[in-house]
């Protein structure tokens, strides 16, 4: 999508806020992008997560599997997530990445605020030698927070960081790296089931040269995009998305495209 299509995309968007400004809409909930909404999975059911990313001046792409289960009930949620990409690390590669192993605890949930605190094990199941994981055992902490601001507003923010001892670079040399991250974003209720989304993140990871010494390099990208939610009687619910990712500052001239689909269901 070239710049101008990105301009006439803000500029429709701006004009449905205003037209849908007095209709009213039920939230979805647990399904945005590239930023983590602070709701665990409601008792007995169970969410299946696809999402996909290209971005075409690097020409790279990532797949993300997760699924997520309430353990057993809402307060402590477990999920995991499987990355499939193609990097350029410092040729095309494409593999599996380094798996997530996610624990989340529901601290706040009344008076529209949630906040729920998750603590990750990252696996070393991606090939560093391809640029593709760490061969390291990763750690990660994030806290989202959700707040309902009216009947059809909803904003969310994330801050994080991720420690990777030892983490590898292709050639083997290794040091522990630091990464943090921050986000935000806000969701505008169209309709009852067709959502608006303004998302925006910011990420800090070091990387490990050849010789040992670590460099930090940053990314920033402005996402707006849609989700639509689709009820059956059975209970099912499914989450299409559609976003286009839109980079800033750091990441400034890179575009893409991002597409998301959720199921979620009753385990019985």
């Amino acid at each position: 999508m070239s710049r101008i299509r990105y301009v006439l995309f803000s500029a429709v968007m701006s004009t449905l806020l205003v037209l849908n400004a007095a209709e009213g809409a039920n939230k979805i909930q647990d399904n945005s992008f590239l930023i983590e909404e602070a709701y665990n999975q409601e008792d007995g059911v169970i969410q299946h997560i696809f999402a996909y990313q290209y971005l075409k001046k690097a020409r790279t792409w990532g797949l993300t599997f997760t699924q997520e289960w309430p353990a057993p009930k809402q307060t402590h949620q477990l999920s995991y997530t499987i990355p499939y990409s193609r990097v350029d690390d410092p040729e095309w590669k494409t593999g599996l990445g380094d798996i997530a192993l996610n624990y989340r605890y529901q601290l706040v949930f009344k008076d529209n605020v949630a906040i729920a605190p998750r603590f990750s094990i990252i696996l070393p199941t991606g090939d560093y030698k391809k640029g593709l994981g760490t061969d390291a055992l990763g750690f990660q902490v994030n806290l989202p927070v959700s707040v309902d601001i009216s009947d059809t507003w909803v904003v969310h923010w994330n801050v994080g960081a991720t420690y990777t001892p030892d983490s590898k670079e292709p050639g083997g040399a290794k040091s522990d790296t630091v990464g943090m991250n921050f986000g935000a974003s806000a969701i505008y209720g169209i309709s009852k089931k067709l959502n608006f989304m303004l998302e925006s993140a910011w990420n800090s990871t070091e990387a490990v040269q050849s010789d040992g010494s670590k460099v930090r390099e940053d990314s920033f990208f402005i996402n707006p995009g849609f989700r639509y939610a689709i009820d059956f009687a059975s209970g099912l619910q499914v989450v299409p998305g559609i976003a286009f990712p839109y980079g800033i500052g750091p990441s400034k001239g890179e575009y893409g495209t991002f597409l998301y689909l959720s199921f979620e269901h009753p385990l019985f």
